[in-house]
C-alpha cells in the first residue's frame, strides 16, 4: 500500500500541477490582445515599422493597432534577465505606489526588487555601455498576486526604454491589434500577411494553444523519468497479486470445503482488492494535493514552470481535471483488481482437497 500510494501520488501530483499551470495561464490570457503583429527577418523577430500601423488600421474590423516598445535586459549584478517595457498598460496591481508618470521613473516587479534590495523612491541604476545606461526612480512596485506576470518587470516611461536600446525612432518591437469581432481574428491576421508578407501575426489562440502544448511536453517529459518506477510497481503489483502463497491457497481451499461458492470467494478477494486499490489511490490523491496546493509542488515545479533567475512565488491555483482523475483511477486501481481475482479464480475452481494437499 505505502508503494501504491507513492506511485498515486507521483501520478496524480504531475496531473494537478500541470493542469494548474495551464488553468493559471489560461486565464491571464483572457485580457491578452486579439492579435499581435511582429515583423520577421531571416526567420528571427526584428523591428517593425510604426507606419506598418496605418494601413493595418484600415482593414476592415480593426478597431485600433498600438505600437509596443518592449526588450530584454540582462543585469551583470544578479545575473538575471529584466523584461523592460514602455507603459502601455493600466490594469496592473500594485502593493504600493504607481504606474510611472513621465520619464525618470519605473515600476518594478516584486522580483526585480528583491534582488536589487531597491523600495520606493530608491534609484534603480540599468546601463549596457557607456552611451546606453539609464536611471530610474522607483515609484511603484508591483504585488506578489501579480508576479506570474511582473516579477521580472520593469516599466518604464517610452522615450526612456527607446533611447536605452538606442531604438530606431520610427521603428517598435510588435503592434497590438484590437479586433472588435473575436470570430474575425483569422481573416484579418490573414490580410496582414498578404499586404506585409515579412510580418508575423500571432492570434490569442495561438498563444494559448502554444502554453497548452509546452505544459503538456514539459508534464510528459517529467513523466517519462518516472517510466522506470512505474513497469518496477507494475512487476511488483503483478506478482504479488498473481503469486499466492501456499497459506493464501489453503484459506481458499478451507472456505470452499466448509461450502463457500466460488462465487463467494471471487466476492472476497474483489473486496479485499478493492479496499487495499482505493486506500491507497486516496492517500496518493491526498498527498499529491497537499505537495501541489500547500507546499507549492516544491518536487515537481522547476521541471514544468522552466528555469529563470527571478522565480516568481509560486502558489498553484486548485484545479482538477475529473476525467484525468478517472484515467488515472482506470490505469491503477483496475489492473491491481484484475490481478488479484485471476489467481484466486484459478484458485477457488481447483477442488479443495487438491489445493489444501498443494
Amino acid at each position: 500500500m505505502f508503494i501504491y500510494s507513492i506511485i498515486v501520488a507521483t501520478l496524480t501530483s504531475l496531473l494537478f500541477l500541470t493542469q494548474s499551470l495551464k488553468k493559471e495561464a489560461m486565464d491571464v490570457f483572457i485580457e491578452a490582445p486579439e492579435l499581435i503583429v511582429q515583423r520577421m527577418s531571416a526567420g528571427r523577430h526584428d523591428l517593425i515599422p510604426v507606419g506598418y500601423a496605418e494601413k493595418i488600421l484600415s482593414i476592415p474590423g480593426v478597431s485600433s493597432v498600438e505600437p509596443r516598445y518592449w526588450g530584454y535586459y540582462y543585469d551583470n549584478l544578479t545575473g538575471g534577465n529584466y523584461t523592460l517595457i514602455a507603459r502601455n498598460i493600466d490594469a496592473l496591481h500594485m502593493v504600493k505606489g504607481t504606474l510611472p508618470k513621465g520619464p525618470g521613473e519605473c515600476a518594478i516587479g516584486k522580483g526585480v526588487a528583491d534582488v536589487r534590495l531597491t523600495d520606493l523612491n530608491d534609484v534603480l541604476f540599468l546601463s549596457i555601455n557607456p552611451q546606453q545606461k539609464v536611471s530610474l526612480k522607483v515609484v511603484g512596485i508591483f504585488t506578489a498576486d501579480s508576479a506570474i506576470l511582473t516579477n521580472d518587470l520593469v516599466v518604464m516611461d517610452k522615450n526612456d526604454l527607446v533611447n536605452f536600446f538606442a531604438l530606431p525612432k520610427d521603428m517598435a518591437t510588435d503592434l497590438i491589434v484590437h479586433v472588435s469581432n473575436a470570430s474575425e481574428v483569422p481573416t484579418i491576421a490573414m490580410k496582414i500577411r498578404r499586404d506585409y508578407p515579412d510580418t508575423r501575426p500571432i492570434t490569442r489562440s495561438e498563444i494559448v494553444r502554444t502554453y497548452e502544448n509546452v505544459f503538456n511536453w514539459r508534464g510528459g517529459m517529467a513523466l517519462t523519468m518516472f517510466i522506470g518506477p512505474l513497469l518496477a510497481f507494475a512487476i511488483f503489483a503483478w506478482d504479488k497479486a498473481t503469486g499466492m502463497s501456499a497459506g493464501e491457497r489453503q484459506e481458499i481451499g478451507i472456505l470452499k470445503a466448509i461450502g463457500w461458492e466460488t462465487t463467494d470467494v471471487l466476492k472476497l478477494k474483489f473486496w479485499e482488492g478493492m479496499a487495499i486499490s482505493l486506500t491507497s489511490f486516496l492517500t496518493g490523491s491526498i498527498l499529491a494535493y497537499i505537495h501541489v496546493f500547500y507546499f507549492g509542488a516544491a518536487l515537481f515545479a522547476p521541471v514544468l514552470k522552466g528555469w529563470s533567475v527571478l522565480f516568481p512565488p509560486f502558489n498553484p491555483i486548485p484545479y482538477i481535471d475529473l476525467y484525468q482523475i478517472f484515467v488515472i483511477f482506470f490505469l491503477t486501481v483496475i489492473p491491481y483488481l484484475a490481478s488479484t481475482i485471476i489467481p484466486s479464480w484459478k484458485a477457488a475452481v481447483t477442488d479443495p482437497d487438491t489445493v489444501m494437499r498443494s
